[in-house]
């Protein structure tokens, strides 16, 4: 089985979220979307309402899961038996960072990174433009998977 895992903080889910997961599920039996937990980090939704969230997107399909996590990604993998992870990429900033953590990450295990690049639709879609957005009552809808309710 092929199973990935999807890590982030995803604070909110965005539609280029869902978009990565969509199209990896194409590609892998199984993705388990992991909810890192920094608690250095302060966050706009808790972690309760984050992993509500993602799972109304996927209520329908079994392949799809969502857990929380804390500490090193890798071992979270090793735990959940994935091996692979899987990442989107907007641009060439978003591919250094992703590149030098994926090299580390192959440097201290076998597991291999995936990268996605977004669709064109979502490239410039963030969760901090999302968050700054719906901090100043601005219009959210459109950037968030209509599943979710805030």
């Amino acid at each position: 089985m092929k199973r990935a895992l999807f890590p982030g903080s995803f604070d909110p889910f965005t539609v280029g979220h869902l978009d990565i997961v969509e199209r990896g599920i194409k590609i892998f039996d199984e993705i388990v979307v992991g909810i890192g937990i920094n608690s250095e980090k302060k966050y706009m939704f808790s972690l309760d309402e984050r992993l509500a969230f993602i799972k109304a997107c996927f209520e329908h399909e079994p392949r799809i899961r969502v857990e929380p996590y804390e500490g090193l990604t890798v071992k979270f993998c090793r735990e959940i038996e994935a091996d692979f992870i899987l990442r989107g990429v907007r641009n060439n900033g978003d591919f250094e960072f992703e590149k030098a953590i994926a090299r580390t990450n192959r440097h201290m295990s076998e597991i291999e990174t995936v990268f996605l690049l977004t669709s064109a639709e979502t490239s410039y879609i963030s969760s901090s433009i999302v968050r700054e957005i719906i901090r100043n009552n601005g219009e959210y809808s459109t950037f968030i998977p209509p599943q979710i309710k805030i």
